[in-house]
């Protein structure tokens, strides 16, 4: 019998306090031990949105281990090797990253931010819904590719239209 991979994802934004936390958790949630995800961003803001945590527990995703740190976290040599890094915001897709350790594929999948969102907590949690279901749907349909039997150009192209997947054009 022989062991399948596993696969290191990080997904980056800019805060590392919603959507790239949101996508951590759904991934370690929905791979299955397949997947092992990780989150960072480019400023973070050293604490994970209330209503991130909330909408996960609702979810009855686990937020332990959850926390807003640096992408420098993972580019260092003792970090673990990625497989895949993925964008979830506008602002860190046009950011010059830094050099990943053993050239992960990656993609852009940009979610609206949920922390922009204004009015009452209602509102707010239904912006956090909305990053939430978008993430789970690209996620779904990741974790369902047949990775070892991609090449490379072909797992990227896959990867890029995952990314251009809404709540609007399910594809």
């Amino acid at each position: 019998m022989h062991q399948e991979n596993i696969y290191n994802v990080l997904f980056l934004c800019t805060g590392n306090s919603a959507r790239s936390i949101l996508a951590e958790a759904l991934m370690n949630h929905l791979g299955q031990g397949r997947f092992r995800a990780f989150s960072a961003g480019s400023f973070p803001t050293g604490k994970v949105n209330s209503f991130t945590l909330k909408l996960l527990e609702l979810q009855g995703i686990s937020i332990e281990g959850l926390r807003s740190k640096s992408w420098d976290e993972f580019a260092a040599p003792d970090s673990p090797p990625l497989d895949f890094v993925f964008t979830v915001c506008d602002r860190a897709a046009g950011e010059t990253c830094p050099m990943w350790p053993g050239q992960p594929m990656s993609a852009h999948w940009g979610v609206d931010d949920p922390a922009a969102a204004e009015g009452d907590d209602a509102q707010k949690m239904l912006a956090f819904r909305k990053a939430l279901r978008e993430l789970e749907n690209r996620i779904k349909i990741f974790i369902n590719l047949p990775i070892s039997s991609l090449d490379r150009i072909k797992l990227k192209s896959r990867l890029d239209e995952i990314g251009q997947i809404t709540l609007e054009n399910p594809s």
